[in-house]
């Protein structure tokens, strides 16, 4: 919801960065069963992919499915896993490229199935951070930490980012009222076009890196955005959540090139025009998912007015619930 962009290094670093976010009813289911066959089989349904393995201490990182691939190689390297034949399965319920987080949210349920499967002693704080490990690290994709602890505890939550990969959760009591106000009034648009993050993230690295003043600035900002937010959300003043998203919109841009773009601007205009009091791109922006504030019964007008540009509306409510596993009997 706010302060995006300051939980990716060098910023978090140097900074220290501040988000505010919320998980919703989309979710990314992975399973792991038993087969008759030798070997391995990983089987992603939304993606329509599928491969097959004999049994291997490390599976090849070669661009596909490499996140199931990721975690499999390091549970491995780090507890060993019993020889033995299973598959694992994946679905995503939002597009990969859509900004919410689903690689990183993918990467925790796969790890949370291994966790259910070797009962490893692992809480909280230490899935995420092993899932961002692995995710940044171990398969070295550009990105932020908080898809992984958002993901991982579930919620409504302001998070805090520093030095060292030091996280802190802050999880926030808000009255279901405004959770339900927040969910009447805010529509989640997805423009039909994905995105590489990678590329917008690393230019925003290298701009921290090099002391680019314009765009360390605007996180400045973006931080305080978050802070905005966490306050008018416990209050329960919901008139000013659009104002405080269209004032982190008008920074983001100057973060760096192509998050935004004249079809995300035409969008967000014609949202604006027809009573939305702001929105934001989700993500690292270019494309994917925007979300768009519509008080006192506008949505209506927004939704038809985003009908135009061929997206779609996507229905979720707020959930509490971050990562859940259970063993089937």
């Amino acid at each position: 919801m706010a302060g995006g962009g300051t939980d990716v290094s060098p910023y978090s670093d140097q900074f220290g960065g501040a988000i505010l976010n919320a998980t919703i009813s989309l979710y990314a289911h992975a399973s792991i069963e038993p087969i008759e066959e030798n070997g391995i089989i990983i089987q992603a349904y939304d993606r329509k992919e599928e491969q097959r393995f004999s049994w291997n201490n490390q599976l090849p990182i070669d661009g596909k499915l490499d996140l199931v691939k990721g975690v499999y190689n390091r549970i491995q390297k780090d507890y060993g896993l019993p020889i033995t034949n299973f598959k694992i399965s994946t679905f995503v319920d939002a597009p990969a490229g859509s900004g919410l987080g689903t690689s990183s949210t993918l990467v925790v349920a796969i790890i949370g199935a291994f966790v259910e499967m070797l009962k490893l002693p692992l809480g909280d704080y230490d899935i995420a951070h092993y899932a961002y490990d692995i995710e940044r690290n171990d398969l070295q994709f550009a990105g932020g930490k908080q898809d992984q602890y958002a993901a991982t505890f579930g919620g409504v939550n302001f998070m805090e980012f520093y030095a060292e990969d030091k996280v802190i959760v802050n999880p926030l009591r808000i009255k279901q009222e405004y959770l339900h106000e927040l969910e009447n009034n805010l529509v989640l648009y997805y423009t039909s076009t994905s995105r590489e993050s990678a590329t917008i993230i690393k230019e925003q690295q290298k701009n921290v890196s090099q002391n680019n003043v314009k765009s360390i600035e605007a996180m400045h900002h973006l931080k305080d955005q978050s802070k905005m937010m966490k306050e008018a959300l416990l209050k329960g003043r919901l008139h000013e959540f659009g104002e405080i998203l269209d004032y982190g919109f008008q920074q983001k841009r100057n973060m760096a090139h192509n998050i935004s773009n004249p079809m995300i601007e035409m969008m967000y205009d014609a949202a604006k025009a027809a009573g939305a009091s702001g929105g934001k791109i989700s993500g690292a922006g270019g494309g994917g998912f925007m979300t768009f504030y519509c008080p006192s019964n506008t949505r209506f007008k927004v939704i038809e007015a985003l009908e135009k540009f061929g997206g779609e509306i996507k229905k979720y409510q707020f959930t509490e619930l971050g990562l859940t596993s259970w063993t089937s009997q």
